[in-house]
C-alpha cells in the first residue's frame, strides 16, 4: 500500500521539547531570537535537531543555540531570495512529502 505522510515544519513548542531533551534547558536568552525565526523559516524538526547535538559527547548549550540561529537566519534568508521553493531536491525532484510502500 501507498502512504503519504506530511511532516510539518518545527514550531517553538518542537524547538522546547528538543532543546529540553538535547539540552536539557528549559529557558534561554536566545529562545525568544529562535521563536521569531521559526515563525519565519521553514525547518524541519530534525534539521533542528542535528543543530542541537552534543559534538564531542559535550553539551555546549550556548554554542549550540547560536548555530540554531545561524542555521535559520541563512535558510530565512535563502527562502527569502528564492521564494517558497523550500523543498529538498533529491535525485533532481523535489520531495514534499515522503512517500514510501509499507
Amino acid at each position: 500500500m501507498d502512504m503519504h505522510i506530511e511532516l510539518s515544519y518545527c514550531g517553538f513548542e518542537a524547538f522546547k521539547v528538543l532543546a529540553k531533551n538535547y539540552l536539557d534547558v528549559d529557558s534561554h536568552p536566545l529562545f525568544g531570537e529562535i521563536k521569531s525565526l521559526l515563525k519565519e523559516t521553514k525547518i524541519a524538526p530534525a534539521d533542528v535537531a542535528e543543530k542541537l547535538m552534543a559534538k564531542n559527547h559535550k553539551i555546549d548549550v550556548d554554542g549550540s543555540l547560536k548555530d540554531l540561529v545561524e542555521s535559520l537566519e541563512r535558510r530565512k534568508k535563502h527562502q527569502r531570495d528564492h521564494g517558497d521553493d523550500h523543498k529538498k531536491k533529491i535525485g533532481g525532484k523535489k520531495l514534499g512529502i515522503f512517500r514510501g510502500l509499507f
